[in-house]
């Protein structure tokens, strides 16, 4: 009985996969045959076809062709070597990548910078920042491209700072500057919201007369980004006619998002937008809740044959929802050709925000149905268990929190806890939110702000003093200077009628200078 069911169920995988399976095993055996069907297997030639499978994307190929040109003993150059570390930067594992890394240090030769260079930046994409530095200090000749690689390390792991200290580092060197170092640069000042240091680096770019149609939209993303977007106009002016839509879509993202529109709908009208340029404005117009310029989007959408984009019509019912237009919303959903799980998920969440819970629900349910075949994630769950908690859906919330494991096999985040804990908290049933937090323990899931938050809201609700004394140090120590903890804290001790605790705390804030900031909420309607 158990070999039947082994079989059967190997039988299952192969139908599921067999796709990819074939795919994997005519690939090998593709390279298997090219390399034997290589005269004299000239190393010349299969480093060709190496360098040609990494430049199409086929990283397994080029895996496969390297590990026959290794088990052929043949004497492999940096040539063989820098194609094969960059298929390894691709695929998963860091294990090819030392594999190869090992085989380089036996093979004894010099490989120079290019190679070296692949070495820096494969083990900089595996999350390796110290073995790429280390590769680095190897470099005897570093030639830009090798100190670009090593820039590129940097920012990739969001240490802009250190970036524009290997800028300098540079400068001292002598080493003369790409266009990939300037706007690596540009990136890091603005993450970093140098104005100066990115206002010298533009400064430069004009001394040395570099083309500042590759250079502008580095430069539109930099000035928007710390907020002065006449200059990113200046920038844009300047360059004429030699703008592209990549430039375009830049400065109209940048004007919408400082809230210049007059700017960003002057520029669609000089321009043909296009779908990525809308979608990008109207991510500003959701987060403005601006309704009279994202509907001005939506209508140029529209005139422009933009509504079968699923993205932007995504993004137009984010708009519409946080604009509290909610049948604009689903008006636009309903009017998706291919909805994908963000369609479903916006449409759900927009339907929970508005306290319509079994609108909420009913969307749900019809996910998987009708041959839409769309399955729901963590974050569509997460959607529709807060659709629940602002509707009071205690049991809905129930059967939705079990159906999470059972049906979909996803495990609850900590997220998921807390927001089902604040949802049995508000019905009251506070003892079953404990067990609640004791399942999570169990099932290994770390408990966040978020779940303390929500426990000890449970508490302030519920008059529980001892346990909510208990999640409100828990809290603090998680997050010792976020004034928002303070408040809730000082809250519950409200509750509680302890106003001496409630003095103390506020004391401490103000000693601390721990300001939480005001509550807003606007919508700039349309006409």
């Amino acid at each position: 009985m158990y070999s039947s069911l082994l079989v059967i169920a190997y039988r299952n995988f192969l139908t599921k996969n067999c796709r990819k399976i074939v795919k994997l095993c005519s690939r090998y055996v593709h390279t298997h045959h090219l390399f034997d069907e290589f005269p004299h297997r000239s190393l010349y030639s299969l480093n060709s076809q190496l360098a040609s499978f990494s430049r199409l994307g086929d990283f397994l190929a080029t895996w496969a062709l390297f590990y026959r040109m290794h088990c052929a003993c043949l004497d492999l150059d940096a040539y063989t070597f820098t194609p094969v570390l960059s298929a390894c930067s691709a695929l998963p594992g860091a294990e090819r990548g030392k594999q190869v890394h090992a085989l380089m240090i036996k093979a004894g030769t010099d490989l120079g910078p290019i190679a070296k260079t692949a070495l820096i930046d494969m083990y900089s994409k595996y999350g390796y920042l110290g073995d790429s530095v280390k590769a680095f200090e190897e470099v005897e000749f570093r030639d830009v491209v090798t100190w670009n690689s090593l820039l590129s390390s940097f920012l990739r792991h969001g240490l802009s700072n250190k970036a524009l200290g290997i800028f300098g580092a540079m400068r001292r060197e002598g080493v003369e500057f790409s266009e990939f170092t300037l706007c690596s640069v540009l990136k890091a000042c603005a993450a970093v919201k140098a104005f100066s240091q990115g206002k010298q680096v533009h400064g430069l770019v004009v001394v040395m007369g570099r083309d500042l149609v590759v250079l502008g939209t580095a430069l539109i993303d930099f000035y928007s980004t710390v907020g002065y977007v006449d200059e990113a106009l200046k920038v844009f002016s300047s360059l004429s006619w030699r703008t592209d839509d990549v430039i375009c879509n830049s400065l109209i993202a940048g004007c919408v998002q400082n809230k210049r529109f007059e700017e960003a709908f002057s520029i669609m009208r000089t321009v043909r937008p296009n779908a990525v340029a809308l979608t990008s404005a109207l991510v500003a117009c959701s987060e403005n809740s601006v309704l009279w310029n994202g509907v001005q989007i939506h209508c140029a959408a529209i005139r422009f044959g933009f509504t079968s984009d699923t993205q932007l019509c995504n993004k137009l019912i984010d708009m519409y929802a946080k604009c509290g237009k909610i049948l604009n919303a689903r008006s636009v959903f309903d009017g998706i050709f291919r909805k994908d799980v963000v369609s479903w998920t916006s449409m759900i969440d927009a339907y929970g925000r508005h306290g319509n819970g079994y609108e909420a629900l009913e969307l749900f349910k019809k996910m998987g149905l009708l041959g839409n075949m769309v399955s729901p994630n963590s974050i569509t769950f997460l959607a529709v268990l807060s659709a629940c908690g602002h509707a009071g859906l205690v049991e809905e919330g129930r059967e939705l929190f079990d159906l999470v494991r059972k049906k979909y096999g996803l495990e609850p985040g900590a997220e998921h806890y807390a927001c089902f804990i604040d949802i049995l908290g508000r019905a009251g049933k506070i003892e079953e939110a404990w067990c609640l937090f004791h399942d999570m323990e169990r099932y290994g899931t770390r408990p966040t702000t978020e779940v303390w938050a929500a426990l000890l809201n449970v508490c302030s609700l519920n008059l529980d003093v001892s346990r909510g004394m208990f999640a409100a140090k828990q809290l603090l120590e998680l997050e010792p200077n976020n004034p928002g903890n303070y408040i809730m804290l000082s809250n519950f001790y409200a509750s509680i009628g302890r106003w001496d605790f409630v003095d103390s705390l506020r004391s401490h804030m103000r000693d601390n200078r721990l300001i939480k900031e005001a509550g807003s909420s606007w919508v700039t309607a349309a006409c």
